[in-house]
Parts: structure tokens; C-alpha cells; sequence
């Protein structure tokens, strides 16, 4: 019996009691190698000496003060430590909790941004479908995830959709990459000027489709089209790299590879490494000197946001990752998941697609290799991967509705970025063993 409301109602977890570097060590003792960092989030492992001696430090000094009143020395250092290392012209931080609400902070912004302004008149977001930005009711709106959507659609704010860029099941055989990249980021400009472009206020993606799409990366030139088009009609671009930034591809920030811009950008998980829950906005100069300029406050706020001891850990998460020079370990490692992937995947009968960018990658699961032919949502393949994944001693994250919601599976990836080449062996070869047994438990082999 557990007074403890958990996910899911029917399933008692195993009791995490410990951290070994990658590992979670349970009540029982059996160790799990945590190759998708829970969601995304433990890029430091489970027991960085370094993060866990700041955070000490900060509560010996100050535990928390409301940012009603004050300011503090670890928020100061964490925005700056952030703004030297953001895109060009992006200038300041709105420290919060976690990532939806880092996503509901930077809507709320670019609609404040558009009523300083005088444009109260846009009142629309675009984004992509299968996309995922929260589970706030503001972000659950604006995400473009069915199932997640469902049970509330009737009490979500209206947006509109547009289509992934998804090239391993959109791009045409006559298309290159960079043709089908146009072609699919079109569709954002066609949508502006059906619903009327003066009534839009921004454009919101992951650069880097997480949890809802496995690991899905943009084609080249996409996100540069993308910018052109917002540019070319007012409408703020909104970067959700909740899930794929602070290092997780490659860069600091994941749009460093597209080479755009963002006008904001909503960053967590890695940025705190689960240390403490945090998450950030950042905006460019333009936007907070809109509100500047206008009434002075941005309408909004949560009482634990900007809160010293998880900036602290942040801060030191951050400088580890850098003085540690994690990124290039992350681009290495990376490479190397992705060849042992590939060698122990490629034949396999049930694998259509592995991808992604530095130590996030995504395989998509498949019925018939040839046609790309789903496996049949009835099966809940993903399920039985998870479950069969931690009897190995292995986290990973399955996901199912891949493609629309209901259909398709994936298993994203996401291990910490202190991996070693033996956590790779480890992981590949686990993940094979789980996946053959789930599809036999499934019955779908």
C-alpha cells in the first residue's frame, strides 16, 4: 500500500535509494544503467560530487528567498553564465521551476511582448503536430501530441498545427533533404496566411522532437527557412529545448547546429541535471525591452522560481560540464552509440529508423521494414520495452503514437554525458536483449 499518487495507478515502481555515476541503485540492491537520464534530465549522472558539494554550500548561506523581494547571487551568476553562451542577441533569463513552465513563461511573454506593442489583435500560436512542450495547460494546447491532448482538449486554448519535419517517413523518393526541409517548412507560411499572419503571435518547436517523436532531428536548411518565414511576417520563433538543449546534441544550445536564432528560448533538465528542479526562459533584448519600455512588469510568476539553491546547482552543473569538457565526450560518445546502434539494429526485422544528434537518439520500431508498416497500437509494444528493459537492469525511454498519436513506437535515448565507451557496450547490448524479449512478450514476434 503507498499514500504516494503515482503515475501510474496500477504499477508499485521499485524504490530508487541510490546513485552510482549512470547507475540508480534500488531497495533491493540491482543496479539500472540510466541510458535516457529518467527523461532527458540526469546528463551528470546520479552522484557529481561537484553539483551535490554546491548545493550544500548554497542552503549553508541561503536556502531560498522570494524573488518578490529579493534578488541573489546564484540567479545573477546563472543568468549571465547563460547569456554568454546563448545565441546572439539573446540577453536575458526568466528562471523557473521546470520546463513546462518555462514554455508556459515564454507563450505568456510573446503575447505580453504583442500588447506592449499595441497588436493585441494576436492572439494564435503555431506549432507542429507530434510535438511536445508541457503538460500546463498552455503548453498541452500549443503541443501537438493527440494522446496527451485528448482528455482536455475541450478546456485547451485553440492553436494551430502544422507538420513535423519527419523525413524518414515524409520526404519523397524525387525530393532531396534540403527539397523535402523547404517544401515541409512551406507549409508554416501557408498556415500563416490562411489564418492571417497579423493575428499570429510565434512559431513554437523543439529543434529536436523529444519524447513524442524519438529523437527527431531537422533536415538541413529547415530552421533557416523557418526564421526567414517568421521574419518575414512578425511572428516570434519560440525554441523549445527543454528536452534537447544545455548539451544533449552536441552544443550547448541545440539550435546552434540549425544556425537560427530563436527569439525565446525555454530551457530544463539538463540545465539542473536533476539536481534541483529548475528551468529557464531566455528572450532577446528586443522583447524585454518591450515590456521595459511599456508597464515594467512582465505578468507573470511562481513562488519557487529563480530559486538560489537549484540556480547553485545549476550553475555548478553547468561549469562541470564545461571545465569537464563534457560537450566534446557528448559528440564522441555520441558517434559511438550511434555505430553500435547501427551494427546491432540495422538487420534487425523490427528497427526502420535509428537517429538523432549527439547522446539523444531515437529507434523507431516497425512491423515491415520495407513498407515502414507500424506495429499495431493494440500490442502496446512500448510497454513491454520499458518493462523488459528494466528487468535487464536498463532505463530507456519507449514511447508509442510515434507518427500521429496513436500509431507508430519508438525507444529514445539519452544517457548522461559522462558515459564511457563500456556504458555504450552496455547499453546496445541490453537494449537488444529487452527488445527481442518484448516482442516475444508482446507477442507480436
Amino acid at each position: 500500500m503507498t499514500h504516494v499518487f503515482h503515475r501510474h495507478t496500477h504499477n508499485l515502481p521499485p524504490v530508487a535509494v541510490k546513485g552510482d555515476g549512470p547507475y540508480i541503485i534500488d531497495s533491493q540492491g540491482k543496479r539500472y544503467l540510466d541510458a535516457s537520464g529518467g527523461a532527458a534530465v540526469s546528463c551528470l549522472g546520479h552522484s557529481h560530487a561537484r553539483v551535490i558539494q554546491a548545493i550544500k554550500d548554497q542552503v549553508d548561506k541561503l536556502a531560498f528567498a522570494h524573488t518578490g523581494f529579493f534578488t541573489t547571487e546564484a540567479a545573477e551568476e546563472l543568468a549571465d553564465f547563460l547569456v554568454g553562451k546563448a545565441p546572439e542577441g539573446i540577453e536575458h533569463v526568466y528562471l523557473l521551476s521546470g520546463g513546462s513552465e518555462a514554455v508556459e513563461a515564454s507563450l505568456k511573454l510573446a503575447r505580453q511582448y504583442f500588447v506592449e506593442k499595441g497588436e493585441g489583435q494576436r492572439r494564435t500560436f503555431i506549432a507542429r503536430r507530434q510535438s511536445y512542450h508541457g503538460n500546463t495547460m498552455g503548453a498541452l494546447a500549443v503541443g501537438g501530441n493527440e494522446w496527451r491532448r485528448a482528455p482536455f482538449k475541450p478546456i485547451l486554448v485553440d492553436g494551430e498545427h502544422v507538420s513535423p519535419c519527419y523525413a524518414y517517413r515524409d520526404q519523397r523518393v524525387d525530393e532531396t533533404e534540403e527539397e523535402y526541409g523547404l517544401r515541409v517548412a512551406n507549409e508554416l507560411e501557408d498556415r500563416l496566411l490562411a489564418v492571417g499572419p497579423e493575428t499570429v503571435i510565434a512559431f513554437v518547436a523543439e529543434p529536436v522532437v523529444g519524447a513524442t517523436a524519438g529523437a527527431l532531428a531537422p533536415v538541413p536548411g529547415y530552421f533557416k527557412r523557418i526564421r526567414e518565414i517568421c521574419d518575414k511576417y512578425g511572428v516570434l520563433l519560440i525554441l523549445d529545448e527543454v528536452m534537447c538543449g544545455m548539451g544533449r546534441t552536441g552544443t550547448l544550445f541545440a539550435c546552434e547546429q540549425d544556425g537560427v536564432r530563436p527569439d525565446i528560448i525555454a530551457v530544463a533538465k539538463g540545465l539542473g541535471a536533476g539536481y534541483q528542479p529548475i528551468g529557464a526562459m531566455l528572450c532577446s533584448h528586443e522583447i524585454y525591452q518591450s515590456i521595459y519600455d511599456g508597464t515594467g512588469f512582465f505578468q507573470h510568476g511562481h513562488t519557487y522560481m529563480g530559486h538560489p539553491t537549484a540556480c547553485a546547482a545549476a550553475l555548478a552543473v553547468q561549469k562541470a560540464i564545461e571545465e569537464e569538457d563534457l560537450l566534446a565526450n557528448v559528440v564522441r560518445m555520441g558517434d559511438l552509440l550511434d555505430k553500435a546502434l547501427h551494427e546491432r539494429f540495422d538487420d534487425h526485422a523490427y528497427v526502420g529508423d535509428i537517429r538523432g544528434r549527439g547522446l539523444f537518439r531515437g529507434v523507431e520500431l516497425v512491423a515491415d521494414k520495407a513498407s515502414k508498416e507500424p506495429i499495431d497500437p493494440g500490442f502496446n509494444i512500448h510497454s513491454f520495452v520499458k518493462s523488459a528493459a528494466m528487468s535487464v537492469g536498463l532505463i530507456c525511454y519507449p514511447g508509442g503514437g510515434t507518427i500521429d498519436g496513436r500509431r507508430g513506437n519508438h525507444i529514445l535515448l539519452a544517457p548522461p554525458f559522462i558515459m564511457t565507451e563500456q556504458h555504450v557496450d552496455e547499453i546496445v547490448d541490453k537494449l537488444g536483449v529487452a527488445l527481442d524479449a518484448a516482442l516475444v512478450e508482446a507477442k507480436v514476434a
